[in-house]
């Protein structure tokens, strides 16, 4: 069923509108996410920094050893090693101008061979080198050994507390998420409780349903992986890019060349998948309406034998949704691959440029693998941000529609200042309504009546007569375009509608009972009625015998809808359910119609002792319920026909007269 609640605008990925009322529900939880975003930095820059101590580990420590070294003489004031009475000062360990200072001393290395170390001139061979003892060599290399367990113990660190923030940041942007959906799903619901009756008649409960539970984890699924985590991608890319073009300029921009060719992919992608994944989202949609409806229906299926044609049917939707979904899996199957085959060539073309920089002397090993890593870091947040795309696309289309429910003002408004209800008598009357579901296609036409406190009034007619439709206007459930309705001589529009609704019980045809066990579909969440007092209702209306056979009793769990009760125990319990909450008007919408003989005689009973000193209007079109009321109001397409007691109205033979024998004429002829 389509209808003006799900066309949304499915091609705007972002809406600035819906955007800035999304944000007004995260303002209240502003300081978490800054504090996320804060530590979103810091984990960013203790992420980035260990390819950076990695290529400090391999160039000034692991690769210490092949560092040239200034041969001086003892009592100069460098900091070196002795070793053959001689000093030695490694050159990344002086500044550039003590390294000028020095040019004229010998320069030296040392070399590796056949497991012998040698110190040798700066282009000297083997062959004139000085042989190193194993403790000389040791000695020579303890500043890199506490250097290594320096670097080892920061990135130790680092880890961790990437770790602990990550968690914190983690936790925090889950806790502030969450509460966000709560408030936004608590105002829907709350607002879908306020709506009056006739947005429901037009509204199907799945697509309501949908609209509390999947729309709104589509958001939840924004606030998580897109709203603050799209900083953290950004930052990951910002400083990648600084890190790199502060290492090495050139090697950079050669890193880089391939990155152009990745957002021309990237875009072509995301207008692609965009097609799609709305292609998809729709037949998605489709096949759980189809589902629910058929499900909910499956007695009727099975009944008529219609098996086949419902499977062809769905099969059909769940084929085109499966071909939908190749199509996806197909875009994905080329997009990423071709971002890794990218990524791949980007490397390829490093480490050719890189290693011969190697090779040349130009940049040392550690620098090239901290490019190497910093550009496989690189891609992923371009992918992350692709993929973003669609989820900002999605609680996009979500959001329009919580919020074209939200913006929905269908209400029963109620006055400012209220008239209190008090000490109820039930008086109620009709002044000349006129009332219709839509336009001018008048359900009741000019109606006027007046039932007194403590009375019992029946209405008959036939199906669409206009019953149910004043039942509806007495809770106010609908509002009347002409007339007056007044209780205790008040228009009911001057009440309270909640109060209003507090003072009339109603009990319908087709009881709902709602999840929990039996006591709680008779108290229903009010505290105020106690345990004794429930069974004191059952017991009134002869539910208790049925309560005491159930297994757990008053506590016996209730299923949806009660199935597992019978439809005159369900009944009763709806019976049980009116009185606890003691109303001074009682209406019946054909409340024993689906009854079996004998438990109408029960609720007969009952009925007797419970309108006594209350206002009760019955509808009914079994008319041997109603033959005590003292006064039966006979309705026809929203006029009344005939009006008084059920001997006054066969005395007239009219329409009553007609129905009545029609469901008697046995017993009328006899």
């Amino acid at each position: 069923m389509n209808n003006k609640y799900d066309e949304v605008i499915e091609g705007k990925a972002y809406d600035s509108k819906l955007m800035k009322r999304l944000l007004g529900y995260a303002k209240p939880f502003w300081h978490y996410l800054v504090l996320t975003i804060i530590l979103m930095i810091i984990i960013t820059g203790l992420e980035l920094i260990r390819p950076y101590l990695i290529k400090i580990a391999i160039d000034d420590h692991l690769n210490g050893d092949k560092k040239p070294m200034f041969e001086v003489d003892l009592s100069e004031p460098y900091d070196g090693i002795v070793f053959n009475d001689k000093k030695y000062i490694r050159i990344d360990s002086l500044k550039d101008e003590e390294v000028e200072g020095l040019k004229h001393y010998p320069v030296k290395r040392i070399v590796k061979e056949d497991g012998q170390y040698y110190l040798i001139g700066d282009r000297g061979n083997i062959k004139e080198g000085i042989p190193l003892l194993k403790s000389d060599y040791q000695n020579f290399r303890k500043k890199d050994v506490d250097g290594l367990t320096k670097i080892g113990i920061i990135f130790l660190a680092a880890i961790t507390i990437a770790f602990l923030l990550n968690y914190l940041q983690v936790y925090m942007l889950n806790y502030a998420s969450q509460r966000i959906i709560y408030n936004i799903r608590h105002d829907v619901f709350s607002h879908i409780q306020s709506l009056a009756i006739s947005y429901f008649d037009k509204s199907p409960v799945g697509r309501l349903v949908t609209r509390v539970t999947n729309d709104t984890e589509n958001l939840n699924e924004m606030y998580t992986s897109v709203l603050v985590n799209l900083f953290k991608d950004i930052f990951i890319l910002a400083g990648i890019v600084i890190i790199m073009i502060s290492m090495d300029l050139r090697l950079a921009l050669v890193s880089f060349t391939l990155v152009p060719l990745i957002l021309i992919l990237s875009i072509v992608f995301r207008r692609k998948i965009r097609e799609v994944y709305r292609l998809g989202r729709a037949q998605l949609s489709k096949i759980n309406s189809t589902l629910s409806e058929n499900i909910t229906g499956m007695k009727t299926i099975q009944i008529f034998n219609k098996e086949e044609k419902i499977f062809n049917r769905f099969d059909e939707i769940n084929t085109d949704y499966l071909n939908t979904s190749k199509r996806e899996v197909k875009l994905y199957s080329i997009f990423r691959p071709s971002i890794e085959v990218i990524r791949s060539l980007g490397l390829a073309l490093l480490l050719y440029y890189g290693g011969n920089q190697v090779l040349d002397g130009a940049i040392e090993f550690g620098m090239l693998y901290a490019f190497i890593e910093y550009l496989q870091r690189f891609f992923q947040p371009i992918l992350d941000l692709t993929e973003k795309y669609n989820i900002l696309q999605s609680a996009m289309a979500s959001s329009e529609r919580i919020f074209a429910i939200l913006d929905e003002d269908t209400k029963i408004e109620n006055p400012e200042n209220p008239v209190a209800l008090k000490d109820c008598k039930g008086k109620i009357e009709f002044k000349n309504v006129w009332f219709a579901y839509e336009d001018d296609n008048w359900v009741l036409k000019d109606v006027s009546f007046t039932i007194n406190p403590g009375e019992t009034v029946a209405f008959v007619g036939a199906t669409g007569a206009g019953k149910t439709s004043i039942i509806n206007l007495i809770t106010r459930f609908y509002d009347i375009q002409k007339g007056e309705i007044l209780i205790d001589g008040i228009n009911i529009k001057e009440y309270d509608k909640y109060e209003l609704r507090r003072n009339i019980g109603v009990v319908l045809q087709d009881v709902f009972l709602f999840s929990g066990t039996i006591k709680d579909n008779i108290r229903l969440n009010n505290k105020h009625i106690s345990d004794e007092e429930i069974v004191r209702m059952a017991k009134y209306v002869n539910a208790h015998q049925f309560i005491e056979k159930l297994p757990q009793k008053y506590d016996e769990p209730v299923m949806e809808r009660g199935s597992t009760l019978s439809a005159g125990e369900r009944q009763l319990l709806a019976f049980a359910r009116t009185l606890a909450f003691d109303p001074s008007i009682l209406i019946l919408d054909e409340a024993t119609a689906n009854i079996d003989t004998e438990t109408e005689l029960l609720i007969q009973d009952a009925l007797a002792k419970l309108i006594k000193n209350r206002t009760t209007i019955a509808v009914a079109h079994r008319l041997s319920t109603i033959q005590n009321a003292d006064k039966i109001i006979v309705l026809k397409e929203g006029v009344i026909e005939e009006m008084g007691t059920h001997q006054e109205l066969l005395e007239k033979e009219g329409i009553y007269y007609d129905l009545y024998r029609l469901q008697f004429k046995e017993d009328f002829y006899a």
